[in-house]
């Protein structure tokens, strides 16, 4: 029962201490700009992404199975299931502090 004691007192004072934590507010909508360009659907083909978006600046290897690809285009990147899009993403660009 004595070596319990310890163990107790010490989860009675865990417990009493408040927990904190910071939050953080993400704007939504705001990051893309006014200027909204429209992302790949899923399902698309990467033949109909490339005709509609042209040559992507980087093609990343396929990671994985199934294997995952990824697109990089200015301002965003589209990402592949074999050669269909499973998702498409804008880049983060952070507003300025004025």
């Amino acid at each position: 029962m004595m070596r319990l004691l310890p163990l107790a007192l010490s989860a009675a004072l865990l417990a009493a201490t408040p927990a904190q934590a910071d939050t953080l507010t993400i704007p939504l909508g705001e990051q893309a700009g006014s200027v909204q360009q429209s992302l790949p659907k899923r399902g698309t083909s990467r033949a109909q992404v490339q005709r509609t978006h042209g040559e992507p600046t980087t093609r990343h290897a396929a990671v994985g199975q199934p294997p995952i690809t990824r697109w990089d285009y200015p301002g965003y990147s589209v990402y592949f299931e074999y050669d269909h899009v499973i998702h498409a993403v804008r880049h983060h660009t952070p507003r300025s502090s004025n």
